[in-house]
């Protein structure tokens, strides 16, 4: 199916009258695209306007149409031709993308790409751009007007495909595709890949591979004769995944706007080096609404936020707002487990380790317990679903080495829930789950970690990896496997039983299935510990019940892990109200 001239996706309105009949009212209708180039054109991707250098008529032209992106978009010119002349038209608004063009000549059908357990197809649903929006967000990428998105899903210029895992549903990955032969005319008959996404939690490997590979096969079917792509001079990771499918360097020229968007591609931010995710994310937000920024131990994660004579010291999201009282009942379990219960609140039954008679005798009462360092975080150290006392001997002797004393908890199964609340109000909700392997037939257990965390770790800034410890073995042998164990293509094996990011773990919003009571006893908890930014982590049969416990309270929650929602937005707000309005 062509285009409709009327879809607002596509300038139309500066089509070569060739490429149409009429119908009996007049209307002109598209048909098979000719090698003639439309002048001026560019084609609405949903994030954005992707406008084709060749075709416009001068660089004055070029950069008057750059300079008309709409808010909150990022326009892309490509094959800019004389980007020196379009730069020099308004040097203080384009700026010269350093990325690189790779291309692919087509004409012989790629081999299959081998992807055990991912399906690629094209969207279908209002649900599929949902999940791609899901998917930009969690790359940092911007979203796309889903209307328009919508609009297209029938174009023969432009096409959105997806990666779904075959075992789950979910959706994996995402990448478009755009025809320059059916956008703009192209007489070279070239078509590009734009925005490859792929889910940085998903244990299937392949992902973005098989979405390349579909575009190639898709674009060739149709007679194209080479396929482009833009990617930064510095993303090796993606460099090295297309030389491995044909990619080569080619020569051609990106202009970009400057905007908030694109900033940390023409402005020099070394300063801020070395700070991890979590404290970016506060900073970046509170520079765009033109609070200054003090880094003061970037190892540490501490910086100064200032504006118009108020100033925080942060440490990542904690700040001078938490008092010690509120520090000293969160960051003990003990204290922060009887502080809760004190208000009706519902919590696991806990000792805290000691003689081994008696522990022996609280394993008795419970079944299973969990065991963890009283004053730990991040998942160091912790042990669930304790059952035996050999096991149990070894679990306090784990989480003896972190220091201080150690609690042995009622194991409660459930869900493992965070919940962030910012002001006392509830601002994000998210599941996480124990860090999982995929097998393909192929792999050992170990190697299947291995790029498992190598993956978390390169989306996560290393935050994120899969331990190979006593816990993850224990874990492993429980299911009969060990190290050396291939598990069948498909099969999904949990190596870790707590669900922390930095063990591995993955993050699933459900801010918006969560039941009001579950809201409510948060925001309780947190006016009870009197803290104003904390993470609260509860057991739960699912985000929608009202059946609870509270095991921990978190006193610097990581508000990078909960995209899309806007827990840095929220974090300004409670420290700058005045600048609510700016953001």
């Amino acid at each position: 199916m062509s285009v409709s001239p009327h879809d607002p996706s596509i300038n139309a309105s500066r089509l070569h009258p060739a490429l149409f009949q009429h119908a009996d009212d007049g209307t002109p209708i598209p048909q098979e695209s000719t090698a003639a180039c439309r002048s001026n054109a560019f084609i609405d991707c949903g994030w954005g306007r992707l406008l084709y250098g060749p075709s416009f008529e001068s660089p004055q032209v070029l950069a008057q149409a750059l300079r008309e992106e709409e808010p909150g978009k990022r326009d892309i010119a490509l094959h800019v031709e004389s980007p020196q002349l379009v730069l020099g038209e308004a040097p203080s608004h384009l700026f010269l993308d350093p990325s690189l063009i790779f291309r692919r000549p087509l004409g012989a059908m790629p081999e299959e790409a081998q992807a055990a357990g991912i399906v690629v197809r094209p969207l279908t649903t209002r649900a599929d751009v949902a999940a791609i929006n899901r998917l930009y967000s969690m790359r940092g990428m911007v979203p796309v007007e889903q209307q328009t998105v919508w609009r297209q899903r029938h174009s023969e210029a432009v096409q959105f495909i997806i990666a779904e895992d075959d075992r789950t549903g979910e959706i994996v990955g995402t990448a478009m595709g755009v025809d320059h032969v059916e956008a703009f005319g192209d007489a070279e008959g070239g078509c590009s890949l734009w925005c490859l996404a792929v889910d940085p939690q998903t244990g299937l490997s392949g992902a973005g591979q098989a979405l390349v590979n579909y575009l190639i096969a898709h674009f060739t079917a149709k007679g194209r004769k080479f396929l482009d792509l833009s990617v930064l001079h510095d993303n090796e990771p993606a460099i090295s995944l297309y030389r491995k499918l044909g990619f080569e360097q080619a020569i051609g020229f990106v202009v970009k706007n400057k905007n908030a968007i694109n900033e940390k591609l023409f402005v020099e931010s070394n300063d801020f080096g070395g700070l991890n995710p979590y404290a970016m994310i506060i900073i970046n937000e509170a520079r765009r609404r033109g609070i200054s920024v003090e880094v003061i131990d970037a190892a540490a994660g501490i910086f100064k936020l200032r504006n118009a004579g108020h100033e925080f010291l942060c440490r990542e999201s904690l700040t001078e707002l938490t008092g010690g009282v509120a520090m000293t009942w969160c960051q003990d379990k003990v204290l922060t487990s009887r502080r809760l219960a004190s208000v009706g609140l519902r919590v696991p039954k806990q000792i805290v380790a000691g003689d081994p008679a008696a522990n022996a005798e609280f394993l008795q009462e419970c079944g299973s317990v969990v065991v963890k360092p009283a004053l730990g975080e991040q998942g160091k150290g912790i042990s669930v679903d304790v059952r035996t006392e050999e096991h149990l001997a070894e679990a306090i002797a784990r989480a003896a080495k972190e220091g201080g004393h150690v609690v042995i908890e009622e194991f409660c199964q459930g869900q493992d829930l965070r919940i962030v609340v910012i002001g006392y109000k509830v601002v994000a909700a998210a599941i996480r789950k124990p860090a999982e392997i995929v097998g393909d037939g192929t792999s050992t257990v170990a190697q299947l970690i291995e790029r498992q965390s190598a993956r978390r770790a390169a989306a996560t800034g290393g935050e994120s990896r899969i331990p190979v410890d006593g816990e993850t073995e224990r874990c492993l042998a429980a299911q009969g496997l060990d190290y050396d164990s291939v598990l069948d293509a498909g099969r999904a094996v949990a190596v870790r039983k707590t669900a922390n990011l930095h063990t591995g773990g993955t993050i699933h919003d459900v801010t918006a299935e969560l039941h009001p009571v579950l809201r409510e006893v948060a925001e309780t908890a947190a006016r009870a510990l009197r803290i104003p930014v904390v993470g609260l982590d509860f057991l739960v049969p699912s985000p929608d019940s009202d059946q609870y416990v509270i095991i921990e309270a978190n006193e610097r929650p990581g508000l990078a892990n909960h995209e899309p929602q806007p827990t840095a937005q929220r974090f300004v707000d409670l420290l700058f109200p005045f600048t609510t309005a700016q953001a």
